[in-house]
């Protein structure tokens, strides 16, 4: 298949250039709206509607894999018009060159766009109610897709690149003899390589509809925190817990308090679900403390 992958610079893309660089039976058109010269991706502005037609029309790709977004939370919550012109207006531009492309799109997208209330993990058939402009704009680009494409809805992505919260957590624990976590907001951590390898498999089978994809086990940013530190041989007790309501200085967007959602489509699918996240975040601390930025 020929592919082309929006955001490939990005934490997820970096690792999906990976995945799929392994198998030489796949061609991937790499871009991202941040290349210069020298990267191994083009630059690519998907608010820009006429540089996306000619980007994916001009090469004909099989399959459009769409992570680009603003990811910054409190960012979108700031700044929504660009929220909404890169999530929503620019998934718009991506689901238009691939129609006239005959390109299948799958679109990354979040556990925001759930109000974070339900008592049980979220299904993929459950109702959005999203609480913030990020969660609402991610929403809104899932809704310019046509039927037959697929969205993929994640949950707490970290890994080896980019900016994520493991990385985070070992510059805290390295700076400060205590750290405090917020111990109401429940999710599942999910490592971009797994991931991608899951995207992958979604995408070659030619899978539609929503998915969601995560690596098992249910935890608190507390308890991730813990699990951070003990996979890196440290004290875990060094984690204090704290309420979100506690956070100084406070958050501008609000963060749902159930972010765990259940796999279910893969699972009924018979599809192998990604395995705990202990197992990639004992390789990724690892593999940071190995390679230090």
């Amino acid at each position: 298949m020929r592919i082309l992958i929006t955001g490939a610079l990005g934490q997820l893309g970096t690792e999906l250039r990976e995945v799929f660089g392994v198998d030489s039976h796949h061609e991937i058109i790499a871009t991202d709206a941040i290349a210069g010269p020298g990267d191994p991706a083009s630059k690519l502005d998907i608010t820009d509607r006429d540089a996306v037609l000619s980007a994916i029309t001009s090469t004909s790709p099989d399959a459009v894999i769409h992570p680009a977004a603003l990811t910054a939370v409190d960012r979108c919550e700031e700044e929504p018009d660009l929220a909404y012109a890169i999530n929503a207006v620019g998934t718009r531009h991506v689901a238009d060159a691939a129609r006239i492309a005959s390109a299948r799109v799958l679109y990354v997208s979040t556990d925001y766009i759930f109000d974070g209330t339900k008592a049980s993990p979220y299904l993929e058939w459950d109702a959005p109610n999203p609480q913030s402009v990020y969660g609402a704009s991610k929403l809104a680009g899932e809704r310019e897709l046509d039927p037959g494409s697929t969205v993929v809805r994640t949950s707490w992505v970290c890994g080896r690149y980019g900016a994520n919260m493991v990385k985070t957590i070992l510059r805290a624990a390295d700076a400060n003899p205590e750290l405090k976590f917020v111990d109401d907001q429940r999710g599942h951590p999910t490592f971009a390589s797994d991931l991608a390898a899951m995207i992958k498999t979604l995408v070659i089978e030619r899978r539609p509809g929503t998915f969601h994809v995560t690596n098992q086990g249910a935890v608190s940013w507390h308890e991730f925190a813990q699990a951070v530190l003990e996979a890196d041989g440290q004290d875990p007790s060094r984690v204090l817990p704290i309420s979100t309501d506690e956070l100084q200085p406070p958050r501008p967007a609000t963060r749902p308090a159930n972010s765990v959602l259940d796999n279910a489509a893969l699972r009924l699918s018979g599809i192998p679900l990604l395995p705990d996240f202990h197992e990639p975040l004992a390789r990724t601390v690892a593999w940071l403390r190995d390679n230090p930025a």
